[in-house]
C-alpha cells in the first residue's frame, strides 16, 4: 500500500510494478484518494472510505485521462464531505443505477390498472401515443416540473385539447405517485406536484339536431364497419356511456322488462337503464354469434372494442360533424329527453347521474320547454291579451 505525494507529474508518469496486476497508491494528503495503475497502462481514480457502519466501500471516480488529477481531487474531496456527515456515496450511486425509466415504470404501471380500472385502454393510449415518445428514455429522477411544463404547453400549441393534456397530467402524476408507494429509486419527488391543469370548461355542451342526426344515420349506415350502425343508435336511444356498451352483455337485457342492466356504471353500483321501443327495435335487429355474450362485439375476434375512435371519426367527417364527438351522443340523449318536456330528475335518473347537480347542465333545456308550453298554452283560446287592454 504505497503512500505518495500525489500530484498532476506522479499521475502521468506512474507504473505498474512488473510483478503485479495493479498496483493501487494512496495519497498521503487526502484521506483515502487513490491512484490506481494496472499492468496494461490503464489507470483510474478511486475513493476508499469506511460508512457508518464501519464497513470499509471503494468507489471509482472516474479513468484518466479521461478525468484529470485535479477534478478527481476535487470529486474526492465532495464524497469525503459527505462520508463524514455520514452519508454511504457508493451506496446512493447503486442506488441511482437502480432507478427505472419511464418505459420501464409504464409496464408495471399498466399491469396494476388493469386489476381494476375499466377505462385502462386510454392510459394505454396515453403513454403510447404522447408520454413515452417524449420521456420515455429518461430516468424517473431525470423528470423536471419546468420541462415538463414546458411541454405540457407545446402539446396544446400543436393542437391537443386541454382536456386531453390534463389527462397526461394525471397519468404521468398518478405513474409517480405509485412509484413512491412502491418505493421505487427515484420517485422520491413527483415533478407533477408543482405543475399546474390548464383551465376546462368541462360543461361543454354540443347537441345533434334533427337534421344532423340524420346526417349520422346515413354515414354510419355506409360506414365499412357494420357493427357502427348499431352502436351510434343504442347510444342515442339510451343515453348510455360509450364503454358501458362496448362491454354490453345480451344477460344484462331484459327485453320483457324493457331494462338493461349495467352491473358496473361510472359510480361503481350497478344501474338499470329503460329501454324505449325503438332501442328494443335496433337491438333485434343485431346480430349474434355462438358463444359469444356480447352485444356489439368485433365480428373478428368476437371480443368488445377496444375502441372505435378511428371508424367514429371517420363518419363523423362524412357527416360533416368533425367537432361531435362519441359523449356528445349521451348529451344529445338527454337534449331530446329534456326538450320532449322531461324532468330533470327523470332524466338523471335514465343517465344514471350519482348527483343532481350534473343534470343541471340542461336546465336552459328545460326553460326552453317551460317557454314553448306557455306560449301553448297562452295561444289556445285565441285572445290576443295586448290587443284587448288597449
Amino acid at each position: 500500500m504505497p503512500v505518495v505525494t500525489m500530484d498532476a507529474t506522479f499521475v502521468l508518469t506512474a507504473t505498474c510494478p512488473p510483478d503485479r496486476r495493479k498496483v493501487d497508491y494512496y495519497s498521503d494528503k487526502l484521506s483515502g484518494f487513490i491512484l490506481e495503475v494496472r499492468s496494461n497502462g490503464g489507470k483510474s481514480f478511486h475513493l476508499r472510505y469506511k460508512d457508518k457502519y464501519g464497513r470499509l466501500r471503494q468507489l471509482r471516480i472516474g479513468p484518466y485521462p479521461d478525468i484529470s488529477y485535479e477534478k478527481a481531487k476535487r470529486e474526492a474531496l465532495k464524497l469525503r464531505s459527505r462520508v463524514v456527515v455520514g452519508e454511504n456515496p457508493l451506496e446512493d450511486k447503486q442506488v441511482k443505477r437502480q432507478v427505472p425509466t419511464v418505459a420501464e415504470l409504464s409496464v408495471r404501471y399498466l399491469d396494476y390498472i388493469r386489476t381494476y380500472k375499466r377505462s385502462h385502454d386510454n392510459d394505454a393510449r396515453a403513454l403510447r401515443l404522447h408520454i413515452l415518445p417524449r420521456f420515455g428514455k429518461m430516468r424517473l429522477d431525470e423528470l423536471e416540473p419546468e420541462t415538463i411544463a414546458g411541454w405540457f404547453k407545446l402539446k396544446v400549441n400543436e393542437g391537443l385539447s386541454p382536456a386531453s393534456v390534463n389527462f397526461l397530467h394525471v397519468v404521468l402524476g398518478y405513474m409517480f405517485k405509485l412509484a413512491r408507494q412502491w418505493k421505487v429509486p427515484g420517485a422520491d419527488v413527483n415533478p407533477l406536484g408543482t405543475v399546474p391543469h390548464f383551465k376546462v370548461d368541462n360543461a361543454r355542451e354540443r347537441y345533434l339536431t334533427a337534421a344532423e342526426t340524420e346526417r349520422v344515420k346515413a354515414a354510419i349506415e355506409a360506414s365499412p364497419n357494420r357493427q357502427l350502425r348499431f352502436i351510434i343508435p343504442l347510444l342515442l336511444l339510451t343515453g348510455a356511456r360509450k364503454r358501458e356498451l362496448l362491454d354490453a352483455r345480451w344477460e344484462h337485457f331484459d327485453i320483457d322488462q324493457r331494462r338493461w342492466r349495467i352491473p358496473n356504471s361510472k359510480s361503481g353500483k350497478a344501474r338499470h337503464v329503460p329501454l324505449s321501443q325503438s332501442a328494443l327495435d335496433v337491438l333485434a335487429q343485431v346480430p349474434r354469434w355462438d358463444d359469444c355474450p356480447f352485444v356489439v362485439p368485433n365480428p373478428q375476434t368476437k371480443k368488445p372494442y377496444k375502441d372505435i375512435f378511428y371508424v367514429w371519426n371517420k363518419a363523423r367527417i362524412e357527416a360533416g360533424l368533425p367537432d361531435v364527438r362519441v359523449h356528445d351522443l349521451r348529451h344529445t340523449a338527454a337534449s331530446n329527453m329534456v326538450s320532449s318536456g322531461q324532468s330533470l330528475y327523470v332524466v338523471g335518473q335514465v343517465l344514471g347521474h350519482a348527483r343532481v347537480t350534473t343534470s343541471q347542465r340542461y336546465s336552459h333545456l328545460s326553460q326552453e320547454s317551460l317557454l314553448v308550453a306557455v306560449d301553448a298554452g297562452a295561444a289556445a283560446t285565441g285572445i290576443d291579451w295586448a290587443k284587448s287592454a288597449t
